[in-house]
């Protein structure tokens, strides 16, 4: 007897990939059934008593939040570096800024490859690979005495490590184990970048202030190796690996075969997507984003309110509390991209953030005040809410290729944050303060929210070739 297709695929995913397909226990087969005949295979749906109450899903999700929270929690440290640094070493806050920009400029140059490799290797190995760098780059750091060491290990394998699980990676986890809720799981996911810094930066601070700064990078560095296990024994690279549908859709859908080529494919993508002009307004409105958030307020917003006279502990709990409502406003954009036209969103969020930044340096204060906690509070719930409707664009303009464009859109971020905090640092060092920095950035978000509404509507058709 002949089963229906979707019940016989649902069963091949049960065994072994290349043996061939089990027949179902004869217990199966219905009254009608006729002696001797092959029984029929066992249907699809998991039976009601044994149907998990949560979807294996929503477990991954999980687990891909505690990893990127990691990850954000790596990068938050070199902002509380600066003036411990400058004082031990006596460098320069430029030459300092210079191994954050290549920490953040790798951190985005990475991701697009990152996600091609996930698509050979696997999810769960790049990502574990990943921790294990951080780990060596965040505890090597506690022996240098030179500079070029600082971009070694800060700069160059902390960098890369935290690249390849960037945005990117909570991407290609979306786009692979959800097909309804993406917009609301791209939220969750991307918030938390907001939760590793309100993990981590009070206490890293404490630390920096009390102890000195390489308490810190141990720290950092034993918390990227405790990840690892986590993510080698539950993240699981694809539903079909686990025998479920991703989550919301209408069939069993197989798992694809190991993508070979991944460097030439993410190059490949690349030299396709920036022939349509939705490329480029993406990139550059992501650019600004970078500019204005990780470049900026991320690396330097505590050495500025040092220099008004304010601790670095409270300094650097302000930016925790960013994050604290950075977790809420990007939720919330999450929901808004599954209703709401994502062009109108990002100009909305853009123009919202200019305004703010703008009038930030007449909130620098010794103490906290009033002005300061409503600015915490308006900045922090759009400090990346933009990634949800940004990843939504290019789902909707480059289908399969999206993780891997995404990434490319993610590199422009990071590029943008990277000029940015080698900037501010050579400000500060030249004018004495961050002003011009604040206001440059403001005016660069008002572009960003014009630029939002010039994205077309309707998918951008690819160049052949």
């Amino acid at each position: 007897m002949r089963g229906r297709p979707g019940a016989r695929l649902y069963d091949v995913t049960q065994t072994n990939r290349d043996a061939a397909p089990v027949a179902a226990p004869a217990a199966v087969a219905g009254p009608a059934a006729v002696p001797g005949a092959a029984a029929a295979p066992a249907s699809p749906e998991p039976d009601r008593r044994t149907r998990p109450r949560v979807h294996r899903a929503w477990f991954v999700a999980a687990v891909t939040f505690v990893t990127i929270t990691g990850a954000a929690a790596f990068r938050s440290l070199p902002g509380l570096l600066i003036d411990p640094l400058h004082q031990e070493f006596g460098w320069s806050r430029g030459t300092i800024g210079a191994a954050v920009s290549l920490n953040l400029a790798l951190y985005g140059l990475t991701a697009p490859f990152a996600a091609a490799l996930m698509d050979r290797f696997g999810i769960r190995r790049v990502v574990a690979l990943a921790l294990l760098v951080i780990s060596l780059g965040s505890g090597l750091t506690v022996w240098m005495t030179a500079a070029w060491q600082l971009w070694l290990c800060w700069g160059l394998l902390v960098g890369l490590g935290t690249g390849s699980m960037a945005l990117a990676f909570a991407a290609t986890v979306t786009n692979r184990w959800f097909t309804e809720r993406r917009g609301l799981v791209s939220g969750i996911l991307t918030a938390a970048s907001a939760s590793g810094q309100l993990v981590f930066l009070p206490l890293l601070s404490w630390m920096v202030e009390h102890h000195g700064w390489r308490p810190a990078a141990v720290t950092v560095a034993l918390a990227a190796l405790a990840v690892v296990p986590l993510v080698w024994l539950l993240l699981h690279d694809h539903p079909a690996d686990v025998g479920q549908k991703p989550y919301g859709a209408p069939e069993f859908i197989p798992r694809p075969p190991a993508a070979t080529g991944a460097a030439r494919r993410t190059l490949g993508v690349l030299s396709t997507a920036v022939r349509t002009g939705t490329f480029w307004l993406l990139a550059g409105t992501f650019a600004i984003c970078g500019a204005s958030t990780n470049g900026l307020v991320q690396t330097h917003f505590v050495p500025a309110e040092h220099d008004h006279g304010m601790p670095v502990t409270t300094a650097a709990s302000l930016l925790a509390v960013i994050g604290v409502f950075d977790v809420v406003g990007t939720i919330a954009s999450g929901w808004f991209t599954d209703r709401f036209e994502p062009r109108r969103l990002l100009a909305l969020y853009y123009a919202l953030r200019g305004l703010s930044l703008v009038f930030l340096p007449m909130l620098l204060a010794p103490s906290v005040h009033p002005p300061m906690i409503f600015f915490i509070v308006f900045y922090g719930l759009d400090w990346v809410a933009t990634v949800p409707p940004t990843l939504a664009l290019c789902r909707e303009q480059y289908g399969d290729d999206s993780a891997i464009v995404f990434g490319w859109v993610l590199a422009s971020h990071q590029v943008g944050a990277a000029v940015v905090a080698y900037l501010g640092g050579v400000a500060r060092d030249v004018f004495g303060s961050y002003d011009l920095v604040w206001y440059a950035s403001g005016t660069l978000c008002a572009a960003a929210a014009l630029m939002s509404l010039v994205i077309r509507r309707r998918p951008a058709p690819l160049p052949a070739g």
